[in-house]
C-alpha cells in the first residue's frame, strides 16, 4: 500500500509474542510490516512460560508447534491440581484440535521462533528502537511513530495501520487514549524462580486460602516454580525480603512438597507485584492493540501467552477483512467483540481468583468456569478459517 524508506503497511511496536505473531499473520498477507523492538533480540521477559490448549492450537495452526517441541521443551500430557493437604487431582491432557500435548517454554526461545517466522514471512524487525510517541495526520488519525534507534538517532516510521504490542505500559495505548472498559477488583502477585533437579512431568498448581503455587516443566530440565498471593499481603510480608517471603509462601502453599527441598532454590527470582486486569478498547482511527496492551489478566490464569496468539490471530482477520473491502469500523469493531466474547468469561474467573479471597470449595468453580471458558475458545479459534 505504502512506498518510501518510512512507509509502511503496518508498523508494530513489540516483537514479543502478541507482536511477531502479528508481523508473521499480516506479512503472509504481503503487508509492508515493519516491527519496532526496545530490547535486544533474544532477550528475557517476565512469564510463567505456560501454555495454554489455545495458544498451542494457533502455534500448531502456524507450523510453529514442530519447533518448540524440536527445541526440547517437554511435552505436558497431564496437570495436577493439588486443594490444602490431602485432596489431588490429575487431569489427562486428550488430543483435541489437533493438539496432544501443551508446552511451556521459555521466552527466549518462543519469542525467538515467533520472529524468525514474521522475518521469514516477510517483516522487518528493528531491536534496540525506543518509540517515543505517535505521529498524526491533519484529521488525528494515527498515521505512525517516532522514536530513537539504539544510537540515538531520530526514526519515523508511518503506516496505514499501527499495531501496539507493547505489553501492560502500551506507549501506543496511552498516547492513542485507549479507554478502559473494564477493571478487575482482584490483583495477584507472582515470585517465580528456575528449578533444576524437580520430579515434575506436568503441570501442578496448588491452592490454599491466601496462596497459590504452580511447577511448570520448561527448556534445559528446569522447572519453573512460582507462588502467588494478593498485591496487598505481598506487599506487607514478601516485599521486604523476597527471597525469605518466596520460600515461606512456597512451604505454606505447598505443603512442605519434600521435591522442593531435594535441590537447592534458584539464586534468581523474578517478581510482578500485580495490578488488576483490565480491558481497554483495542482499536481506533489508523491504530490496534493486542495482547496484554489491549487485555491483561493475571499471572495466576497462566493465560498471558496464549491471549496475545489468540488476538493476533484475531486481529489479523479483522486486517484482512479491510482488504476484502470493508469498512475499518466494521471490521475492527468485529475483532473487539470477537476479543470480548472469547475473554469475557475468562476475565470474570480469573479476577475472582485474583482476589484471594476464595475457599477451596470455591476455588474448584472457578477453576471450572475458567476451563469452561478456554474451551469454548479453543472452539472459536479452530473454527476460524486460516485464509480467512
Amino acid at each position: 500500500m505504502n512506498q518510501g524508506p518510512d512507509r509502511h503497511d503496518v508498523v508494530i511496536v513489540g516483537a514479543r509474542c502478541a507482536g511477531a505473531a502479528t508481523a508473521m499473520l499480516l506479512a503472509k498477507r504481503g503487508l509492508n510490516v515493519l516491527v519496532l523492538e526496545r530490547a535486544r533480540l533474544g532477550a528475557d521477559t517476565l512469564s510463567t512460560h505456560a501454555l495454554m490448549r489455545g495458544g498451542a492450537v494457533q502455534l500448531r495452526r502456524w507450523g510453529l508447534l514442530d519447533r518448540i517441541s524440536a527445541a526440547g521443551t517437554p511435552a505436558i500430557r497431564r496437570t495436577r491440581f493439588h486443594y490444602g493437604d490431602d485432596d489431588t487431582t490429575t487431569v489427562s491432557i486428550k488430543p483435541a484440535a489437533g493438539v496432544d500435548a501443551l508446552y511451556a517454554p521459555r521466552r527466549t526461545l518462543l519469542d525467538r521462533v515467533l520472529v524468525d517466522a514474521a522475518i521469514s514471512a516477510g517483516a522487518q524487525v528493528k531491536f534496540g528502537v525506543d518509540v517515543t510517541g505517535l505521529e498524526r495526520d491533519s484529521t488525528g488519525r494515527v498515521v505512525g511513530v517516532v522514536g530513537r534507534d539504539r544510537r540515538g538517532d531520530l526514526l519515523r516510521a508511518h503506516g496505514w495501520l499501527t499495531v501496539g504490542a507493547d505489553g501492560a505500559r502500551s506507549l501506543v495505548a496511552r498516547d492513542a487514549e485507549a479507554t478502559t472498559v473494564r477493571t478487575g477488583v482482584g490483583s495477584g502477585a507472582i515470585v517465580y524462580g528456575h528449578w533444576v533437579g524437580l520430579d515434575v512431568t506436568g503441570y501442578e498448581w496448588f491452592y490454599r486460602p491466601g496462596g497459590s503455587a504452580g511447577l511448570i516443566p520448561t527448556n534445559d530440565g528446569a522447572v519453573c516454580v512460582f507462588a502467588g498471593t494478593s498485591t496487598y499481603r505481598f506487599q506487607r510480608e514478601l516485599l521486604g525480603d523476597i527471597r525469605a517471603g518466596y520460600m515461606r509462601l512456597l512451604k505454606e502453599v505447598t505443603g512442605a512438597d519434600a521435591r522442593l527441598g531435594s535441590t537447592s532454590p534458584p539464586r534468581r527470582l523474578h517478581a510482578h507485584p500485580g495490578r488488576p486486569s483490565y480491558v481497554r478498547k483495542p482499536w481506533g482511527p489508523g491504530w490496534a492493540l493486542v495482547g496484554d496492551a489491549g487485555l491483561y489478566l493475571d499471572p495466576l490464569s497462566t493465560h498471558g501467552i496464549t491471549d496475545a496468539l489468540r488476538d493476533a490471530q484475531l486481529l489479523s482477520h479483522a486486517v484482512a477483512a479491510v482488504l476484502r473491502g470493508e469498512e475499518e469500523v466494521t471490521a475492527f469493531s468485529h475483532y473487539e467483540a470477537r476479543r470480548d466474547h472469547i475473554a469475557g468469561p475468562m476475565f470474570s474467573a480469573v479476577d475472582q481468583l485474583a482476589t484471594y479471597r476464595w475457599t477451596l470449595p470455591s476455588v474448584r468453580r472457578l477453576l471450572l468456569e475458567l476451563s469452561s471458558a478456554m474451551s469454548d475458545e479453543v472452539e472459536a479459534l479452530s473454527a476460524l478459517r486460516a485464509d480467512a
